[in-house]
């Protein structure tokens, strides 16, 4: 119970981080092009605490609701507006500064990004060699070459220092229908060059596992399968289980090592299981009921528990990527561009049936990645946090009614006709904007009940 509390209140900051940089976009730029704000409000609901800014009147709010945020601007559509205000009002004001404002949003929370990544690449960045384990025979991996405990260098000529610039190379030569050029480097210090086909590449946009596509499993060192750490409330620490336990069987079933005994917990969503652990030499067996989540592939079962990693194990796998602050701003630009056009491509993907729409995840999935991410560390919750603000961009200057998007297209209307798009064509409009939200929000919502409960 308590890791669930605490996945909300990661998942709660996040959006409140997100949404209130949003707004503040539409906030500034519209107070900066001379337009009135009646209120900026930091969730919905009821006021928690209110201020009127004596300069200029706006209304400052904090409500009870954190998971939203809105600007109500000085506007002839929604109320009279006094004849000396009229110059201020939204409405009145060229097509040009109407777009500056609503673009705004989406901005921001592009330079909310830039400005994460700007961070963790400056205190550093830690990630993992992409040293190769095992190579599914068969596969395309397998077809291509590849084998184990090979390290992916580079892909299409872009160094990959860590999995996550491998997966991003990989994911890039997908959606670009090329094959992917990998350069690798052989347990012996060699380099070799493998290639994977353009179809090969191309089946990752089916899986929402990207290197179980292509049939590569990362190296990991053996970790013992002792516990070193609880989360409290969850399963383990209700059955008694304690830091230092070794477990030595699931469900009679013996495992060697960490990695064994994470995959029989995994394998039981939300099942009762046996767990044998050795506690000062002695053995003794718990029952419990394993809690479910989503993972990447479904349902998974979870109990709680952390290893007891020995000390300097990951020595050898784990890499620091680190800039000073001008190159830092650089990568931190380049990596927010790379994902933006990415983000569109893939659900361009989406609408040709090319990608799979069960990447589309909704809040439940979101959570969970907001509470893993916080619970290790700020540097890891920056880099989801950036990534949620480039998705939340992205979604915002899609072309639909009632996102931001959608007003930009009535402003490129009323730019070529020469007139504002009438009310009623924007009252439909509205109208197919919600149902669109809506059936976008049911597939995500189903997608994280999918991973939830079915697999």
């Amino acid at each position: 119970m308590i890791h669930v509390l605490f996945y909300l209140a990661a998942f709660t900051v996040a959006i409140s981080v997100l949404v209130t940089v949003h707004e503040f976009g539409h906030f500034w730029v519209a107070r900066r092009l001379g337009v009135k704000v009646l209120r900026f409000s930091i969730g919905f609901g009821k006021p928690l605490w209110t201020w009127h800014a004596r300069r200029d009147g706006t209304e400052y709010v904090v409500a009870a609701l954190p998971l939203g945020g809105y600007v109500k601007m000085l506007d002839e559509h929604e109320a009279p507006v006094p004849a000396e205000d009229r110059g201020r009002a939204f409405n009145r004001k060229p097509i040009a500064t109407r777009a500056a404002v609503v673009v705004a949003g989406p901005l921001f929370n592009l330079l909310l990004a830039v400005l994460a990544y700007w961070i963790t690449f400056v205190v550093g960045m830690v990630g993992a060699r992409p040293l190769i384990g095992a190579v599914v025979p068969g596969s395309p991996a397998a077809l291509a070459g590849v084998q184990a405990r090979e390290e992916i260098v580079a892909v299409d000529g872009r160094p990959t220092p860590t999995w996550n610039t491998a997966r991003f190379a990989l994911l890039d030569a997908a959606l670009g229908n090329r094959p992917a050029d990998l350069k690798l480097r052989t347990p012996a210090g060699h380099t070799v060059r493998r290639v994977l086909s353009a179809t090969d590449s191309g089946s990752v946009l089916k899986s929402p596992d990207l290197w179980g596509a292509v049939g590569i499993k990362p190296w990991r060192p053996a970790v013992p399968a002792v516990i070193g750490r609880l989360v409290p409330g969850d399963p383990a620490a209700t059955a008694g289980l304690r830091p230092g336990d070794r477990v030595v069987a699931v469900d009679g079933r013996a495992v060697k090592d960490w990695a064994a005994m994470a995959a029989a917990i995994r394998a039981r969503p939300g099942q009762r299981m046996r767990v044998t652990v050795e506690r000062g030499g002695v053995r003794r067996t718990v029952v419990l009921r394993t809690a479910q989540i989503a993972g990447a592939q479904g349902a998974e079962g979870r109990i709680g528990v952390y290893p007891r990693v020995p000390k300097g194990l990951f020595d050898q796998l784990r890499v620091t990527v680190r800039y000073g602050p001008i190159e830092a701003l650089i990568h931190a630009m380049d990596r927010t561009a790379g994902m933006t056009v990415r983000m569109l491509r893939i659900l361009a993907r989406m609408f040709t049936g090319e990608a799979s729409v069960r990447n589309i995840s909704g809040p439940i999935t979101i959570a969970q990645y907001a509470g893993e991410s916080a619970s290790i560390g700020l540097i890891p919750f920056l880099g989801f946090l950036a990534v949620v603000s480039i998705s939340l961009g992205v979604l915002n200057l899609l072309p639909i009614p009632i996102l931001d998007g959608g007003h930009l297209l009535y402003y490129l209307v009323e730019a070529v006709k020469g007139s504002p798009v009438s009310e009623h064509v924007q009252a439909v409009g509205q109208r197919i904007g919600i149902l669109l939200l809506l059936l976008l929000m049911s597939l995500a919502f189903y997608n994280d009940l999918r991973r939830l409960f079915i697999g």
